[in-house]
């Protein structure tokens, strides 16, 4: 098992997922922690619309943007590790005691099918990891809408995900305190509408967590 890791690590070397430089270890370069936008510590937390509680380490630009660019459509899984303990981290000072349940905002089977894997979902499970716990599947994706990132207009992304999330199950989440993990926050329209859906489904209270957010 040991010669198998490192023949792994040979033919697939860990790799800063912002710059893509070549590390010894899965993780963010020094250099892109020292030179990232991290968002300030008075702006880490964002209010949805629902009174919708949000945090991300950074803000969704220049690196940051082309990283999580490559990590949702160009295939690059293998950055859901060190994104998903930047979210870790990020979730545990915001949040601290405040969840007992993660969950994800789902893609549609379709976008799953064509894409080949949940970026949310990798997100999750590398935070839960460390954690040492497992995310749930409480959301599904019922209708496949056209991407959020081609949508300008907030009030036509709040159309495009109206009514196509649904619950799995509603004995998973009543009561429960839930922390929603996704990619990127813009104007947070999905995360706000899967918020609302855990909500109506008997969620005692709900926040999220992105890797990025817009200013």
């Amino acid at each position: 098992m040991k010669i198998f890791t490192c023949l792994l690590e040979l033919l697939f070397p860990s790799k800063c997922p912002f710059c893509g430089r070549v590390l010894d270890r899965p993780g963010v370069c020094d250099t892109c922690r020292k030179t990232l936008p991290w968002t300030e510590e008075d702006k880490v937390l964002q209010i949805l619309p629902g009174n919708l509680r949000c945090a991300a380490p950074l803000w969704y630009e220049a690196q940051v943007r082309d990283g999580l660019l490559a990590f949702k459509f160009r295939g690059s899984q293998a950055a859901a590790k060190p994104l998903g303990e930047l979210i870790a981290r990020c979730a545990a000072e915001q949040y601290a005691g405040e969840f007992d349940t993660v969950a994800w905002v789902p893609v549609s089977r379709k976008r799953l099918r064509k894409r080949g894997y949940d970026q949310a979902f990798l997100l999750a499970r590398q935070a839960c990891a460390l954690w040492e716990t497992e995310p749930v599947r409480l959301l599904k994706k019922c209708v496949d809408t056209p991407a959020q990132s081609g949508i300008a207009e907030p009030a036509a992304r709040r159309a495009n995900v109206l009514g196509v999330y649904d619950v799995v199950a509603e004995e998973g989440i009543t009561g429960k305190r839930v922390l929603l993990v996704d990619d990127i926050c813009t104007t947070g329209a999905t995360l706000a509408e899967c918020a609302r859906v855990l909500r109506d489904a008997g969620a005692a209270e709900v926040m999220c967590v992105t890797v990025a957010r817009a200013r």
